[in-house]
Formats: structure tokens, C-alpha cells, sequence
């Protein structure tokens, strides 16, 4: 199974990217698993928040399949301890999916057309985060989870 992360708008701050980027490349030895930023949407102040949504909808369903398996990070999404998490992707690389497609939407979240074609939803948290924070955070929960399946001394019960 390969995993991809598709994210609204590149991350201006390097802390935040370096952090990305140590626990992608602690999932090499697990999975195949890749980051890709979608540009933001330029002249936004012209759009409303819907024709924002739209427009960040439209670029987030063209790099997908339609049989990859689309997860949306939203608030109103299921919540998972740590173990629940690495459960839930042990039974979609028991189920043979090729690729599973993590989004991150953009400040004001997803269109309709998103929800539509949308596999689920997790929620890292019932708080609110920024949607260059929820990068690291879902990358090292992937990483947490595959250290859990692994029996590995990462996570700690």
C-alpha cells in the first residue's frame, strides 16, 4: 500500500517543514509514503469562502484515482487513540488498497464535492489546528502507528 498526503498551500515555516520531513523519512523503512503540496489558490481575496473551497476541490481531485481510498483530516472526523489509528491502517493494507490519500484541506476545510467522494474522515483532535501543525502531526501518528504494528519501543503503552 502507498500512502500519500495531499496538503492545501506550502508550509512557510522550516521548523514545521524539518519536522515533516524527519518522520517521512522514518516511514521509508515501513511504507511508501509521499507529501505533495498543492499550490495555494492565487487572488483569494477576490473568492468567497465557497468559491475557495471549490477551487482547492477541484485541484485536490485531480491528483487522485478513483480507486485510491480518500481520507479527509477534519474536526467533525472519527477520533482514534494511537492504536485505533494503527488498527484502522492495518485493515486498509489487509484489504489490498493500493493507495490511501490523506487530506489536509486549506483554512476553511473541503466542498462538497470533497465530502462526496470522500472514503471517511479522522480527527486528530477535538481542538483546532492549523493546517501546516496537522502536517507533522499526522506524519508522526503515521509513523507511531507502524511502530505499534511493528511491536517497535516507540510507543509506549
Amino acid at each position: 500500500m502507498n500512502i500519500l498526503v495531499l496538503a492545501i498551500g506550502k508550509t512557510d515555516d522550516k521548523h514545521i517543514a524539518a519536522l515533516s520531513e524527519t518522520y517521512e523519512n522514518r516511514l521509508k523503512h515501513y511504507i511508501n509514503y509521499s507529501f505533495e503540496i498543492i499550490p495555494d489558490i492565487k487572488k483569494v481575496k477576490n473568492l468567497s469562502e465557497a468559491q475557495q473551497k471549490s477551487a482547492e476541490g477541484i485541484q485536490i481531485l485531480n491528483k487522485i484515482q478513483n480507486s485510491d481510498t480518500l481520507i479527509l483530516l477534519d474536526e467533525k472526523g472519527k477520533s482514534n487513540t494511537s492504536e485505533g489509528f494503527a488498527k484502522f491502517l492495518q485493515k486498509k493494507m489487509n484489504s489490498g488498497l493500493k493507495t490511501l490519500v490523506f487530506v489536509i484541506g486549506g483554512p476553511y476545510g473541503f466542498s462538497k464535492e470533497i465530502y462526496q467522494r470522500a472514503n471517511g474522515k479522522i480527527a486528530l483532535s477535538e481542538m483546532t489546528f492549523s493546517h501546516q501543525m496537522i502536517r507533522p502531526f499526522l506524519t508522526e501518528q503515521v509513523y507511531r502507528a507502524f511502530t505499534i504494528l511493528k511491536n517497535e519501543p516507540y510507543h509506549h503503552r
